[in-house]
């Protein structure tokens, strides 16, 4: 299964947000396994090492970037990603953006924890433990 992993996903297990931790663990696990292939947006990546940076330092946030380059495939955003993402009228630009990067990749899914930010979307959106559950 093809997933995008939205940013605050990431940001949940790099901070150990409870109580979503967990969920996300499970599911990086499964992508480690090769039961998901996980994306990652090119655009969620600076916000992740800028998050990180502030709260954990600069040096364990590029460790951690690292490790996510090395696990996930990255999302690309150009133009055309860009344009779709003006025109598909999402409350919020970022998760549109997220939302058309996931369908640039053929993403059968999109984990977040604000699927109410993606609505129109024609992609299963899915939280973290609400997508462990189907795993399972």
């Amino acid at each position: 299964m093809r997933v995008l992993f939205d940013t605050n996903i990431f940001l949940d297990l790099l901070m150990d947000r409870a109580p979503f931790a967990e969920a996300a663990v499970e599911l990086f696990s499964r992508v480690e396994g090769g039961t998901i292939s996980g994306y990652v947006c090119s655009t969620s990546i600076t916000t992740i090492y800028y998050i990180a940076s502030k709260t954990i330092g600069t040096v364990r946030a590029q460790e951690e970037v690292k490790k996510l380059l090395n696990l996930f495939e990255v999302a690309p955003v150009n133009r055309a990603v860009l344009e779709a993402a003006l025109a598909a009228n999402f409350v919020d630009f970022e998760d549109a953006v997220i939302y058309e990067a996931a369908c640039h990749v053929g993403a059968e899914a999109i984990v977040t924890r604000n699927q109410k930010y993606f609505r129109k979307s024609k992609i299963s959106v899915y939280s973290s433990a609400e997508l462990v559950n189907i795993m399972r």
